[in-house]
């Protein structure tokens, strides 16, 4: 199997994921998890896919398998041009409209930045998605049951499950990809400590639904910063 063939396979691997994901959380919105939960799921298990892009050559892949996404995501919002794909499309519909219309239209963005500059050291990604992915859903679902010190739309029980979500995705992430890139996964502490502060942070002040753009990136540049991979 050449190189193109190799990275070709695991691109199918990543869109039959995604396509699982979606489905699943469409599923699980009937009546089994309430409707921000199934959007949090989704958020969760799309931030997994930085455990696969060290299968990737190259960082055009990781950034072709998440940019049609920018445009997938925007066609079921309430902009999109054309209501027949949003009908079409209407699992991710309800499941977008639970949150802020464009969040997932800016989750994806950040992703695809990512994925294009850093395609090729997924922990850089990771370092921005996976406190997205599991500090956000984290922050909503502490704060949600839990939240009882507001301070405007936000709660401090919210942020700390934001910090908590974040270190110990973060922590576990990089002890996986300490075994594919050579690094040891103590040498992350502090980058991840950091990260994790910084992204609370940004989540907390981030007008609603901003923070799936402002998260990512900040986390990354924060890891970037760090030493974070080295």
């Amino acid at each position: 199997m050449t190189g193109l063939q190799a990275n070709l396979v695991v691109m199918v691997v990543c869109y039959l994921y995604i396509v699982l994901v979606i489905v699943v959380a469409s599923y699980l919105k009937r009546g089994i998890l309430s409707p921000k939960a199934s959007r949090k799921f989704l958020h969760s298990m799309i931030g997994n896919l930085p455990l696969i892009m060290p299968y990737f050559t190259n960082s055009i892949f990781p950034f072709l398998v998440a940019s049609p996404f920018i445009i997938v995501t925007f066609l079921v919002t309430p902009y999109s041009p054309s209501k027949w794909i949003a009908e079409k499309l209407s699992g991710l519909t309800d499941i977008t409209e639970e949150g802020h219309h464009t969040g997932l239209v800016l989750y994806a963005i950040s992703y695809s930045a990512l994925a294009f500059l850093y395609g090729t050291t997924p922990y850089v990604v990771a370092a921005g998605i996976f406190p997205m992915a599991y500090g956000d859903s984290t922050a909503a679902l502490i704060g949600m049951r839990y939240g009882k010190h507001k301070l405007g739309k936000k709660s401090l029980e919210g942020s700390m499950g934001m910090f908590l979500g974040s270190f110990i995705s973060l922590t576990l992430g990089m002890l996986y990809f300490s075994t594919i890139y050579g690094f040891t996964a103590s040498s992350q502490i502090l980058p991840v400590l950091f990260v994790s502060i910084v992204v609370t942070i940004v989540e907390f002040i981030s007008p609603s639904g901003l923070d799936n753009i402002a998260v990512p990136l900040l986390g990354s540049l924060t890891f970037i910063l760090t030493g974070g991979g080295v």
